[in-house]
């Protein structure tokens, strides 16, 4: 049964605000009656290409200004000339802290390379809080909004061209105008975000996003820049290895994108340099590390269908109590196929332990190969602790419902659902709010 329901806060949950015109409500928009709101004011005070922008979206949080003013946002000299220039903050708190009531919103990034999984692990983080998420540029839910950083891109994609670089470079990024807008948000303050149009490789006018419950940042540098990081109450780092990213690429590229080995190869040679030194250092920062390799179960497999999943995760971190599996800081190493457990060739094995990782305490745990069948993974578990789930089975329940998602059946989709759930546990600890399951028992 699919539902939920968040308890304490100031209106009923899981019901989406719906409308006959793009959530247009004259209840709801401030549009009611012959005098302008100060949401109305706000909204007309937007320049008009801006505001068609927030037309088009269809979405009902895009058209309710929260604030009675917008201010223009500071840019960065390094930024080209003109670009980002609608971009703005509120000047006073947003509406959407009293209607929603909001304490705090709680600050989540999510860092890695493109093609590493951040789309199938996020809808997993969403589903987490509810409902589906609204359609549009930037996903606005009840409970949490998801924000793509490539929309600070300072740069569009002929400008990159033009300039020779890539958008991994730190000079592709507007950081100033970034971490100034992130603040605004974590502090209770509406935005004027600017877009990054993927399929068009241009700059579009910029949309509204007011604060949330929860607010993921995800992208290629959530934790690059220090202002940043310093706003995050938890990170992510996705991690795949380059035998993996190479064997899921020539997969993907070759069979549905009509690519050769030799352009596929070229082009992942021409990012790693810039890989390597804007978002591979990001590791060091995060929380959780979720580490992709190649299974060693099978020493000459290069085909990247069987894998060794890592799930790395810092002590220490307000919030987050780290899982464990059978013993809380010991050493073991797990064979679990047999009568519980159901493996296919070349069988399952699980790994647990301390470990430190750029100098600083982690604890591991590690899964080699692939469950056979879902429903059986209660049994493992029951053997894990400290996962973030609310009653016996809630994992499983979880992996069940998204078993046809992408790694459904490794370590892959086991550790970012632990995540997922232990997302919901820092927010409930920080906020003191408590988040009913959304796959009920």
């Amino acid at each position: 049964m699919l539902g939920f329901v968040v308890t304490g806060l100031g209106r009923a949950s899981g019901v989406r605000e719906r409308s006959p015109v793009c959530g247009l409500s004259a209840r709801r928009s401030g549009f009611a009656g012959s005098t302008m709101t100060s949401s109305t004011q706000a909204f007309l005070a937007v320049p008009p290409m801006s505001r068609a922008r927030i037309l088009r979206s269809g979405r009902c949080t895009s058209v309710r200004m929260q604030t009675s003013t917008m201010q223009k946002a500071r840019h960065s000299d390094k930024a080209p000339r003109g670009v980002h220039a609608d971009a703005a903050v509120g000047a006073i708190k947003s509406e959407v802290l009293q209607r929603k009531n909001i304490q705090r919103p709680v600050m989540v990034g999510v860092a890695a390379d493109s093609g590493a999984g951040k789309s199938t692990f996020l809808r997993r983080v969403m589903r987490m809080f509810g409902s589906e998420i609204p359609k549009g540029h930037t996903p606005q839910g009840e409970l949490i909004t998801v924000i793509c950083l490539d929309d600070w891109h300072n740069r569009d994609r002929q400008g990159r061209k033009e300039d020779s670089i890539t958008a991994l470079d730190e000079k592709c990024q507007n950081f100033d105008l970034m971490a100034e807008q992130l603040e605004a948000l974590k502090n209770g303050f509406d935005i004027m975000k600017p877009i990054y149009n993927h399929e068009t490789g241009r700059i579009d006018p910029p949309e509204l996003v007011s604060p949330n419950h929860i607010v993921v940042v995800e992208g290629l540098h959530p934790m690059y820049d220090a202002r940043v990081r310093k706003l995050l109450d938890f990170s992510v780092y996705l991690d795949l290895d380059d035998e993996v990213k190479i064997a899921w690429k020539i997969q993907r590229d070759m069979a549905e994108r009509g690519h050769t080995l030799e352009s596929i190869l070229a082009s992942i040679e021409a990012r790693k340099p810039d890989f390597e030194r804007f978002v591979l250092p990001q590791r060091q920062y995060a929380d959780a590390v979720i580490q992709v390799k190649l299974t060693e179960l099978l020493p000459d497999d290069k085909e990247g269908k069987i894998l060794k999943v890592r799930l790395l995760q810092r002590e220490g971190v307000p919030g987050f109590k780290t899982s464990y599996l059978f013993d809380e800081g010991s050493t073991i190493e797990w064979i679990p196929c047999g009568r519980r457990l159901t493996c296919s060739y070349p069988g399952i094995k699980f790994r647990y332990g301390p470990e430190t990782f750029y100098d600083s305490d982690f604890s591991a745990i590690e899964v080699d190969g692939e469950f056979a069948k879902l429903e059986e993974l209660v049994y493992i578990e029951s053997h894990l602790s400290n996962t973030g789930t609310k009653y016996y089975g809630e994992l499983t329940q979880l992996m069940l419902a998204a078993q046809n998602t992408p790694g459904a059946y490794n370590g892959t989709a086991l550790f970012q659902t632990i995540i997922a759930l232990k997302i919901r546990e820092i927010y409930e600890q920080l906020t003191g709010r408590k988040v009913e399951p959304v796959v009920r028992s």
